[in-house]
């Protein structure tokens, strides 16, 4: 009777089984009740029925059917009798307008699936914002404070992990940012004021900064780098207070520029840069190519103090020295102005590439360079790793080879007066003429790469020979020898060829305070490179600490030269000795000669007579 009447009503065009069968439930005491409780009966029924529908309907476009019982909502909201009344009339409650029930009403947005919401926006951005949505929550109620916190939380780690795997794109990713919102030419000249104020260079980018996508590298076009003395000098407006406060402050260091000042210019840099070598203290900088430089080097206002040791100027280690991981340089020009009024000459480095180069081991690490080519006052210099006819076999014994990386040096025709400026050995004796130089570095790096045996070999014939050099008791030497086998494998071995062709020497005004001259020897030595000018051959071999070269940058603060000095003494004192006894055999033989002679010829008039 009730599922007649539903239908009868219209108000509703498919089977309500599930909504009728729940509403004949609930009212079936009230049918079955006194008079007049039918047509309340029948009402309720109405109302409830209709609400069962909805949700069934709901539930089914959902997919899933949940048993939402309708009686909850009925007796919280039960509503009027008017209103039933006009549930009934097919219009809607409280408005008097009729409701029509033949479509189904749409899902709330709420439960509604990715396709459905997709289907009712209507522009681009709107689709854009339901997927980015959709992505993120798999919903599409709104946004509530632990989501924002929960993408600012993804957005601040998921770029700390940016910076500490892939510093350089991080980077690149920081400027590719910044260039739209900034001028390009405003972002390359902050950068250069920071690198200003936290150094002691002037440095100038003319150019923007770009990101290299490609090598995964930032380029730096068209810089500018100088150091030259800071004005002290400098009017301040102000009262005489302000004066007076001032000149109760400490005074700034007056810089006085005992250094090497440069003005260069470079067509491009290209670094890449490492955050965990800069938590290590090792700089932020990881790989660095330089392409196109050209300036100037001066070095004229460089000065030492009397009695001055060059040990003194080696560079102190502070936590933050840069540490190139690998490091390339090409095309480089500069005018190279040296002290004591030396003519000016250029230099030029072709390729130089070098594995490592640290701030702490600039010298040594320039000595065990891969391949540096260049011109040194018309002079060429090579550095590379010594080429044998075994590094291409693969059967050769690793005994047969004690020393595994042999780096070759070869400077070919400098100019002698490169090594005389300053010097008081051999060498500063020695006017004029050219010097061919062929060095081969070996530097140990591993206990079981190398046969120690050879090297306390080596390091013992330096030892013996240290112990029975002459030293000039009337000269304390400048420093003691430190060698000792004790650690075969922290020592430095240089194998050195001197090749002096066409060279004059000149006796000393003043005999050299050096602890290893014989005083006695120094004109017989003058007098060999005068007579042996055309061509004189010195070769040497060099042992030294490796600690000598923390801190160098120079062959004299590492004291390679001091060392290099001594043998090429030792050398010509062998030569010296050597010319002396081939005398004494040249005269003992032409005596031995006249006497033969001359007793042939008392044993020829006697025979004769």
């Amino acid at each position: 009777m009730f599922k007649g009447l539903l239908l009868k009503r219209g108000i509703c065009k498919i089977p309500l089984s599930k909504g009728y069968m729940l509403a004949q439930a609930r009212f079936q005491p009230m049918i079955c009740g006194p008079p007049g409780s039918l047509f309340m009966a029948q009402n309720r029924t109405f109302s409830i029925a209709r609400q069962c529908y909805k949700q069934v309907n709901i539930k089914e476009n959902d997919g899933k059917i949940r048993d939402d019982s309708p009686s909850d909502k009925f007796q919280e909201n039960p509503g009027s009798e008017a209103d039933e009344g006009a549930e009934m009339n097919g219009e809607e409650p409280g408005s008097g307008k009729p409701t029509h029930f033949s479509e189904p009403p749409k899902p709330p947005l709420k439960s509604a699936t990715k396709e459905q919401l997709l289907a009712r926006a209507n522009t681009v951005l709107a689709r854009v914002g339901i997927r980015f949505k959709w992505l993120l929550k798999k919903s599409n109620r709104p946004f509530n404070t632990d989501d924002y916190l929960a993408l600012f939380s993804w957005l601040v780690v998921g770029n700390v992990f940016l910076l500490i795997l892939g510093t350089t794109t991080f980077v690149l990713l920081v400027i590719f940012t910044i260039n739209p919102i900034f001028s390009q030419e405003f972002v390359a000249r902050k950068v250069g004021e920071i690198m200003t104020q936290n150094s002691n260079l002037q440095v100038t980018f003319e150019h923007a900064i770009v990101p290299g996508w490609r090598d995964g590298k930032i380029s730096f076009k068209k810089c500018f780098v100088s150091r030259r003395p800071k004005l002290a000098r400098k009017f301040v407006k102000g009262s005489q207070a302000d004066a007076f406060l001032r000149s109760q402050e400490a005074a700034e260091p007056i810089d006085d520029g005992n250094y090497t000042q440069f003005d260069l210019t470079i067509e491009e840099v290209n670094v890449s840069f490492s955050f965990r070598k800069w938590m290590n203290g090792t700089g932020i900088i990881d790989t660095m190519e330089i392409k196109g430089l050209r300036g100037i080097v001066d070095r004229t206002h460089v000065h030492w103090a009397k009695d001055d040791d060059a040990t003194n100027y080696k560079n102190k280690y502070h936590f933050g020295d840069f540490e190139f991981n690998n490091f390339v340089m090409k095309d480089v020009l500069f005018t190279l102005l040296q002290p004591a009024a030396f003519r000016p000459f250029k230099v030029a480095i072709y390729n130089c590439e070098l594995e490592k180069l640290r701030k702490h081991w600039l010298f040594y690490d320039l000595l065990n360079a891969n391949n540096v080519s260049g011109l040194y006052d018309d002079s060429l210099f090579t550095v590379h790793k010594r080429q044998r006819l075994d590094d291409f076999e693969g059967d050769v014994l690793e005994s047969e080879l004690p020393w595994k990386r042999v780096t070759r040096l070869r400077v070919d025709s400098l100019s002698v007066d490169h090594l005389n400026k300053g010097l008081e050995g051999p060498f500063g004796w020695i006017s004029a003429g050219k010097v061919d130089m062929m060095g081969d570095v070996m530097v140990p790096e591993d206990a079981r790469d190398y046969n120690v045996a050879d090297i306390v070999q080596i390091v013992a014939d330096s030892i013996h020979k240290e112990a029975t050099r002459y030293r000039n008791p009337g000269v304390a030497p400048k420093r003691e020898s430190r060698l000792s086998p004790e650690d075969v494998l922290q020592f430095f071995v240089l194998d050195l060829t001197l090749r002096l062709n066409n060279v004059r020497a000149l006796v000393p005004f003043q005999a050299p305070e050096l602890s290893y001259v014989n005083y006695a020897l120094i004109r017989p030595i003058v007098a060999y490179i005068n007579l042996r000018n055309a061509f004189i051959e010195i070769e040497a071999r060099v042992v030294k600490l490796l600690a000598d070269f923390a801190g160098s940058w120079t062959v004299y603060d590492s004291l390679l030269m001091d060392d290099i000095s001594e043998l090429v003494y030792d050398s010509f004192v062998n030569y010296v000795a050597d010319d002396e006894s081939r005398l004494m055999r040249m005269r003992k033989i032409a005596f031995w000669s006249v006497q033969v002679l001359v007793q042939v010829v008392v044993l020829g008039l006697g025979a004769l007579t």
